[in-house]
């Protein structure tokens, strides 16, 4: 591999990872890096012919041959990484800490023995064994002795990027058995542990601008992200360094009942079902494991995510429909999850091609028009097509997205062609998934491997923002959104494939309780107030019925009374169109259900369940009008979407 592929990768202004240069002349140094980044792995470098020829290895070599260690082929790395030691900035691709873990020199072996021995090979031998996908070799450095051997896998999936390989110690008077490179945690060169030099804010970073994120999150994002990767840090460190005998009975006993696949690689026995396996460290194109812990108190069921075959070389797909989230009552915690906030504003899907974007609403709208100042989104994405999942927001002065600027923006009316209301409030676009890429479709890679991806082709803008996560701590997030006054947090789990439906792999957990509700009605004004009172709501059934949840009448202002009400009278109806009576203390006038109004609520009074069989339904309590929406079809606003699970 060329260092086209390393340069493409990166942005040198926000990384201090080393520019792309082939060295004039190649040496035999071999070096091992433990990379914490969205999964800790082991990066494998060979110099040879002026690059490092690299391998990531998630469970990292070992000294023992009947380790058979998977080993990811990547993109060439140019010699002068052979040191790198610190810390990459979120942002960035690769972003995490960099520990130089062994170092050392190297000798290619020829694949002809000589009396039962492996003798010295050249270059030229070693870059044909490369070709053929079995390379031979010595290695004599701190912690990796003896003779070596990697191994194309061969038969590998449709699909598959034809990049994995194993890693095989050879028998020799080097092996130790039952070797562990998780057991060490030092850097052969600043003798420091992976969280230490995590800690360290000067080790190796830029310190001549913001490090990777300026304009891409809001600072106190930046800081809580920080903190919660600092609190699951500080864990790890306690974990390895006061394991409790429990833990370590457990550690051994798991590690005693190891078995071998047919294709050579190792697996733990599998779980019960009381049990969690955490997904497998490895990356993109293997099998994506996610057995979450239910021991029937989880919020989420327990799930295997299909075989993943690698990103599909395909056309551009012409139209998206969005993956949806359920609701859940409660954040919670899990190694399984990817957590995220939620933004408040209007979901848009973006199409880049040809250095123009496309923006189209969840209901298919064109959203283009409406917001000029997107237009430039393809300048701060690293490739000539794409396709990006994410929300358009109004940002308040604190960088936290506002539904009350976003209304001010997009004005009451509903319809796809009217103008900004508002063209003085500025949005930016917040990107939280990549689906498409320069002629691959990346739907069926897992949603980890989507994230780090896009995250690795963004530049930084002020019309695009990317939507970072934090990993374990779902709790951690939620009280920080609650405390910053946010609509709530986003919950993925991190080996999702992208389902254009709604999903239980997705979980939407709300701070405060806001939702859609289809306008029905309106009921007649009281005392001094003009126009109306307030707007009947429902919610659809599985049935397809609209039932009646309340009437909200408060949140309104004298123009938006005015406002509404002229949309109001152009759809009014003589029919009802809620499943039943509506109950209502003044008189209700029907419209036809056209129109989504964005609701705030206390709580939902009474049983759901038993009322809406019953043909009534609980109501909203105290519900307050935030605003019209058109970005949401009516027929999407559905009661067993509303209601959260528990």
């Amino acid at each position: 591999m060329a260092l086209e592929e390393y340069k493409r990768k990166r942005r040198f202004e926000d990384t201090p990872e080393p520019p792309p240069k082939v060295e004039l002349k190649s040496g035999h140094r071999f070096v091992v890096q433990k990379h914490d980044a969205t999964r800790l792995h082991y990066d494998f470098r060979l110099e040879l012919d002026g690059v490092l020829k690299s391998w990531a290895v998630p469970k990292g070599p070992s000294l023992d041959p009947a380790d058979k260690r998977l080993a990811m082929q990547v993109e060439d790395h140019p010699v002068s990484y052979f040191d790198f030691e610190g810390n990459i900035p979120e942002g960035n691709y690769g972003a995490g800490s960099v520990m130089v873990w062994d170092v050392g020199t190297w000798q290619p072996l020829s694949p002809v023995q000589k009396d039962g021995k492996y003798v010295p090979a050249s270059d030229a031998e070693a870059e044909a064994m490369l070709t053929k996908g079995d390379l031979k070799f010595r290695l004599q450095g701190k912690r990796l002795n003896g003779d070596f051997a990697l191994v194309k896998m061969k038969g590998r999936r449709p699909g598959s990027k034809g990049n994995e390989w194993l890693m095989i110690k050879k028998h020799d008077d080097k092996v130790v058995e039952g070797y562990d490179a998780g057991d060490i945690d030092e850097s052969v060169l600043s003798k420091r542990s992976m969280d230490e030099i995590a800690r360290d804010a000067g080790s190796r970073e830029w310190k001549s601008r913001p490090a990777g994120r300026g304009k891409l999150r809001a600072a106190w994002l930046a800081d809580a992200v920080a903190r919660l990767d600092e609190k699951k840090r500080d864990q790890k460190k306690k974990q390895t360094q006061s394991p409790t005998a429990e833990n370590a009975k457990a550690a051994k006993k798991n590690k005693s009942r190891k078995s071998k696949l047919a294709d050579g690689t190792d697996k733990s026995s599998a779980p019960s079902s009381q049990e969690s396996s955490l997904r497998e460290s490895a990356p993109a194109g293997l099998v994506a494991l996610s057995l979450e812990k239910n021991n029937g108190k989880s919020p989420v069921p327990s799930t295997i995510s299909p075989v993943n075959s690698g990103p599909v070389k395909r056309s551009m797909p012409t139209a998206v429909h969005p993956m949806l989230a359920e609701s859940i009552e409660k954040p919670f915690d899990s190694a399984e999850w990817l957590f995220e906030i939620k933004w408040d504003g209007y979901r848009a899907v973006a199409f880049i091609e040809n250095g123009k974007a496309r923006l189209v609403s969840r209901n298919q709208n064109d959203l283009t028009p409406r917001y000029p100042e997107l237009k430039d989104l393809p300048q701060f994405i690293k490739a000539k097509s794409a396709i990006l999942d994410g929300e358009v927001v109004a940002l308040d002065a604190e960088g936290r997205a506002s539904f009350s600027l976003m209304q001010q923006r997009t004005g009451f009316r509903p319809g796809g062609k009217r103008a900004a209301a508002r063209a003085d409030v500025p949005v930016v676009y917040y990107a939280f998934d990549l689906l498409y890429l320069d002629g691959y479709d990346w739907r069926r890679m897992p949603l980890e491997d989507r994230k780090q991806e896009l995250a690795s082709i963004f530049v930084a803008g002020d019309s695009l923002r990317y939507s970072d996560h934090v990993t374990e701590h779902g709790k951690g997030l939620f009280e920080i959104a609650a405390s910053k006054g946010l609509e709530g947090i986003l919950a993925k789990k991190r080996g999702s494939f992208y389902e254009e439906r709604r999903s239980r792999e997705w979980l939407k957990i709300k701070i405060r309780h806001r939702l859609e509700c289809v306008v029905g009605g309106y009921t007649e004004p009281e005392g001094s107030r003009a126009h109306f009172g307030s707007l009947v709501l429902g919610l659809y059934d599985d049935n397809g019925r609209l039932i009646h949840v309340g009437q909200a009448g408060s949140g309104f202002d004298q123009k938006s009374l005015a406002e509404i009400w002229k949309i109001l009278q152009k759809i009014e109806s003589s029919k009802n169109p809620f499943f039943g009576e509506v109950e209502a203390l003044r008189r209700v006038f029907w419209v036809k259900p056209e129109l989504v109004a964005e609701i705030e609520y206390a709580e939902w009074t009474g049983d759901g369940s038993s009322g809406k069989i019953a043909g009534t339904s609980p109501k909203l309590r105290a519900p307050v009008f935030l605003g019209l929406r058109d970005d949401k079809d009516p027929k999407e606003c559905r009661w067993e979407d509303a209601v959260p699970s528990t």
